[in-house]
């Protein structure tokens, strides 16, 4: 017998050198003892795995089928993944494609709970401030009914890059301060703080989205099991939701036959006269007045008003923004916040005048959670994204702007039709359907929401250098026509 010692319970790396030094021995499946820290057979006879002198190839497809299951909790899923590259390496080259192979269904199922699992971690988790020697820490508890931690946490870091938190659960704990990522043995739901001002605010914005008219009970507590209600925020408000449910769309159903609110159009009027889109009559003081009465999703009734586009109606060049801010939403007019002003400073910087540009926003009314006096910002979601769509058709039908500068993935989802990284397609021209051309670059509120001046005073260099590109491609369009 041989047996196999494993550092920890997903020491993948560990797993892999064992199988390769192994398989490559022609050691079978049932002559191998794995464990992990120690837990060995007291009769197995020990052995220490170098990295192997040869090397084998089996389907990539069995590999990364392997690196998920192997987070499964399940004792025999160290020899059940070793019992698969052997046959793979046997010549089973395919086995993957026999579905009802045993074998590989068992791993398989492995592999699907490893993801349900994860796909819980992600949905669910919810960090919690902590005050650590005057600086503020976030801390989250989660329970994985597999060992999915070391997997996940990555994802944790790329989504809240700019925090400093921890994951604690009962195996084991990640960490990240800011730089690098470490982790550590278990804890216990004692070292999360029981409540802080995060608390309200999910609360607040899990019943502001609640939908009563599409109340399935069952599929909710489906999809959000109720082992996770414990360490979610927002499940204290989830039964009087329920109760609430009936009553609530009845309101829903009356409020839908109230007329619109009415808004005051001769400061739209104005505004469009100003940014020279001429007085009363003209194309796009026409749409700023149809949009004033827009109903096409809930976001018009909390809102102050419509903030609808300003600028030259032959401006060559569209700024489009995600949505007005809580300052645009009570002056009405787009990009004038601190968002808007930073996009002032580094249009000067880029020697281009705000007044011969057309600004506007993918959607038009503010989204907002409150929470006491203040209103925080909402981020769009797809519906309503789609709701405003027309109108920002419109605007770029009338426009006819040579180039549109999309100011985040929200303005380039919304333009372009699809989820896009910013990273990756920031500051190329886009040739899109008809000719048009468009550009891809951060959005000025992502400047302001960064840790340190450093940080911000590099990005918005970048930030001024991406404008001056768009009016070199500006400059180009014109010049080839």
């Amino acid at each position: 017998m041989r047996a196999v010692t494993l550092a920890h319970e997903t020491d993948w790396q560990g797993w892999r050198r064992a199988t390769r030094a192994l398989v490559l021995a022609e050691v079978a499946a049932d002559q191998i003892i794995w464990s992990v820290g120690g837990e060995n057979d007291l009769l197995a006879e020990s052995a220490a795995f170098a990295d192997a002198a040869g090397t084998f190839n089996v389907p990539r497809a069995v590999v990364e089928l392997s690196e998920t299951a192997i987070q499964a909790r399940e004792p025999e899923r160290f020899a059940w993944l070793y019992r698969l590259v052997l046959r793979a390496h046997r010549g089973e080259r395919h086995l993957l494609d026999d579905a009802a192979d045993p074998e590989v269904q068992r791993v398989q199922r492995l592999a699907q709970a490893v993801r349900r699992d994860t796909h819980k971690m992600r949905a669910f988790l919810r960090f919690r401030t902590v005050q650590e020697d005057g600086a503020q820490r976030y801390v989250a508890w989660f329970e994985p009914s597999h060992f999915i931690v070391e997997a996940n946490a990555p994802f944790f870091v790329r989504r809240f890059a700019t925090m400093t938190w921890s994951i604690l659960t009962p195996y084991r704990s990640a960490h990240w301060n800011g730089t690098e990522l470490s982790f550590g043995p278990g804890a216990q739901p004692a070292d999360v703080p029981d409540d802080d001002a995060l608390e309200a605010y999910w609360r607040a914005y899990f019943s502001s989205i609640f939908n009563p008219a599409r109340l399935k009970v069952g599929a909710m507590q489906s999809e959000m099991p109720k082992k996770y209600w414990r360490n979610l925020p927002e499940a204290v408000a989830i039964p009087d939701l329920i109760r609430s449910a009936s009553g609530r769309t009845e309101q829903m159903l009356e409020q839908d036959m109230r007329p619109p609110k009415a808004m005051p159009l001769a400061p739209l009027r104005a505004r469009a006269a100003q940014a020279g889109t001429e007085a009363k009559g003209s194309p796009l003081a026409e749409l700023a007045e149809r949009a004033a009465e827009c109903r096409n999703c809930p976001l018009w009734e909390p809102a102050t008003q419509v903030v609808f586009g300003e600028g030259p109606g032959g401006a060559r060049l569209m700024l489009i923004g995600e949505q007005p801010g809580d300052q645009e939403d009570l002056v009405g007019r787009p990009f004038v916040g601190p968002a808007g002003q930073l996009l002032d400073r580094a249009l000067e910087e880029a020697e281009i005048d705000r007044q011969t540009v057309y600004v506007t926003n993918a959607v038009k009314h503010f989204k907002f959670v409150p929470r006491g006096k203040r209103r925080i910002h909402a981020k769009p979601d797809t519906v309503e994204i789609v709701a405003c769509s027309p109108w920002l058709n419109a605007e770029r039908e009338t426009v006819k702007p040579g180039l549109l500068v999309l100011l985040g993935a929200t303005a380039a989802r919304a333009v372009l039709g699809r989820a896009v990284t910013i990273s990756r397609e920031r500051g190329e021209r886009i040739t899109m359907p008809g000719g048009q051309a468009a550009f891809v670059t951060v959005h000025p509120s992502f400047l302001l929401r960064l840790p340190d001046e450093e940080s911000k005073s590099r990005e918005y260099r970048a930030f001024v250098a991406d404008l001056r590109r768009a009016a070199s491609i500006i400059a180009e369009i014109d010049a080839a026509a």
